[in-house]
């Protein structure tokens, strides 16, 4: 574990824990020491901005607001111009860069894995690059861990695999002919004919965490959390950009958990200025945005306008997003979703933000250009079964050719062995995109206004309701361990090989407790019969339901085999992710974020240490809406308000 003692560089704006810049010097160079100085002055905007998110829900929350619409003739923050010409496209966007014109299928998935050396850990990067994928998003946000100093590892073997060194060639054969022997016996071919050849297929993408989050080694002189958008942003531009650019690449990233329009204007104002600090021309480093907010699907248009000369395309994802729809109506006792698995890409409310956005990219700027769309994650993963397999990736390639006739230019895989089995979707159309396809120009009236808040009938249920507490539980414990993306299931249908386990990220964490919230707190009446827990169709959940549920899932854990909960977490992580989860459901005020929970306790094996940062943060979120985001292994504390 790295030492919480902390150096100060030479300008002092900046603080670093101990023996960090020791241990990465090939990360944090002079070059990327002196971007970071220079970006340093964006913290205080990015508090202030943080600062007016949780204005804006508490003020909802207590007035009973729901999202809407900006005012037309209202000027966008950072932008110069009003809402209504960035709905007319009033503004200068982007043209696609010849290595994102075909994007059919993207993976994502990070650089490297929990307390890996650089040989273990870029075996991910060597999957990634050969796995045929157009695209791969190399992820510094919700699927990278952030044990000990994975941001750091991730960087570093970025760095080493896109300039083509050692080791990663070396491994990168051994990779491919793993891959090969796979493939040979799940498709009965090859997938990789001459692996050097291959490592030039993908475009490179990154995704910075987002500006909520602090950086967990890096901090201001004087105690104060430093963003992890601004480190994650800097280190990768400032060390890749030159390798990028001498092999005709992009610089390409994806901008998550953009609320607002003001937000998108400040991410170009960080980009701006950190192009203008080591040289390149304004807009050479690219965007896809990720739209995983409710509030931003009130602000398409707005939010491409902001990034416009460096603007590519949106990302239309599900899990964060819905967990951004029950968070914003948090505060509406009458808004309560259905069982999880019910809330796909056609249901209520999913369906009409699908719509908007492909609708927003098809509407051109000022000189005709439009914008790229794609389409969400494919979470299966083909283990399994024969029978389990197949089901599972017949519904992998539907999902694909609905996106597909929908409009969209490609999707996500969270796996690479998933590349070839949904790729051939795209490749069948023919189509290297779909820029510019007709579909009716945006609307702004109240009846669009509330259907992006459209509820559906659909179970809720209490098979459902275990679901969502076991995946909850299984991925706080993940995180816990380091591994931000797990491949998980419900504890139900361990040993069952016709369940396949899922991809989750720390979206899907997210989104199962705050429907569990939901359903506890907004008394909301399960539609079926249960004999076995003793409820009818039309009951609310009763008193102590869910300690039941949580004592009974909790067991099945602490009973499971090490194949799916690894034994060494279960008097470690485990008991700290029950905690996590009980007290987050329970709290009588839903918390933003259950990732800051997470957060707080890496590193952390003491249940009781562990206690006293959940109490803490709930304390303080309570008086007066102060997210606690420091890393407690800072000498000094650090608070966000």
């Amino acid at each position: 574990m790295v030492s919480g003692n902390m150096t100060k560089p030479v300008s002092g704006r900046l603080s670093f824990r101990g023996g960090i810049r020791q241990d990465y010097p090939d990360v944090l160079t002079p070059a990327a020491l002196d971007a970071l100085e220079t970006l340093a002055g964006f913290n205080l905007k990015r508090r202030e901005i943080m600062h007016a998110r949780i204005e804006r829900r508490n003020k909802r929350f207590k007035e009973g607001l729901r999202i809407g619409f900006l005012d037309p003739a209202a000027h966008i923050p950072g932008v110069g111009i009003t809402v209504q010409q960035a709905r007319d496209g009033g503004f200068d966007g982007s043209d696609i860069p010849h290595d994102l014109q075909r994007q059919w299928i993207q993976g994502t998935g990070p650089a490297t894995r929990p307390r890996a050396t650089v040989e273990a850990g870029i075996r991910n990067v060597a999957y990634a690059l050969l796995s045929g994928a157009d695209g791969w998003m190399f992820d510094g946000e919700d699927a990278l861990g952030q044990v000990d100093t994975m941001s750091l590892d991730n960087q570093r073997n970025l760095a080493i695999a896109f300039a083509l060194k050692e080791p990663f060639l070396r491994i990168a054969e051994k990779v491919a002919a793993e891959m090969n022997a796979w493939a040979e016996g799940f498709f009965g071919r090859k997938i990789i004919n001459d692996w050097k050849k291959q490592l030039d297929f993908t475009t490179r993408i990154y995704r910075p965490r987002g500006l909520h989050l602090d950086d967990r080694h890096i901090c201001e002189t004087n105690g104060a959390g430093f963003s992890a958008s601004i480190v994650d942003t800097a280190l990768y531009v400032v060390n890749n950009h030159r390798t990028l650019r001498s092999q005709g690449r992009s610089i390409v990233l994806y901008l998550p958990k953009i609320q607002t329009a003001e937000e998108a204007a400040f991410w170009n104002e960080i980009l701006s200025s950190l192009e203008q600090h080591i040289g390149l021309p304004i807009g050479t480093v690219k965007v896809y945005v990720l739209v995983e907010q409710l509030e931003a699907s009130y602000q398409l248009m707005e939010i491409r306008a902001a990034l416009a000369c460096r603007f590519i395309g949106f990302n239309t994802g599900r899990w964060d997003y819905i967990n951004s729809v029950a968070d914003a109506l948090a505060w509406d006792k009458t808004f309560q979703n259905p069982n999880i698995d019910a809330i796909t890409m056609t249901y209520g409310y999913m369906r009409i933000y699908e719509d908007r956005v492909r609708r927003a990219v098809n509407t051109p700027d000022r000189n005709g250009r439009f914008a790229l769309w794609q389409g969400g994650m494919e979470p299966n993963i083909p283990m399994g079964s024969e029978k389990g397999v197949a089901e599972a990736m017949k519904r992998a390639v539907a999902g694909g050719q609905r996106e597909q006739q929908a409009g969209a230019s490609g999707k996500w895989v969270a796996h690479w062995k998933m590349v070839h089995i949904v790729r051939p979707v795209w490749e069948k159309s023919g189509s290297v995109n779909q820029l510019g396809r007709s579909f009716p120009p945006l609307t702004y009236t109240q009846k669009d206004a509330t259907d992006l808040i459209l509820l559906e009938s659909a179970p809720r249920t209490v098979r459902g309701a275990r679901d969502l507490l076991s995946v909850a539980l299984q991925y706080g414990n993940a995180f816990g361990r380091g591994f931000q993306a797990a491949a998980l299931k419900a504890a139900d249908f361990f040993g069952n090989d016709d369940v396949l386990y899922l991809m989750e990220d720390m979206a899907t964490g997210e989104i199962r407790l705050s429907i569990l919230w939901e359903w506890l707190h907004k008394q909301a009446c399960f539609t079926e019969n249960d004999a076995a827990s003793g409820i009818k169709a039309g009951d609310p959940m009763p008193p102590g339901f869910f300690d039941r549920l949580m004592g009974e899932e909790y067991e099945k854990l602490r009973l499971a085999k090490n194949r799916d909960v690894h034994d060494d977490s279960k008097e470690t992580t485990l008991p700290i992710a029950r905690e996590i989860v009980d007290r987050y459901v329970k709290n009588p005020f839903k918390t933003p974020w259950y990732v800051d929970l997470l957060n707080l306790n890496l590193n952390n094996h003491d249940l009781e240490r562990a206690r006293r940062h959940i109490e803490e943060y709930l304390a303080a979120f309570g008086r007066d809406g102060t997210r606690l985001t420091a890393n407690p292994d800072f000498k000094q504390p650090n608070i966000e308000h």
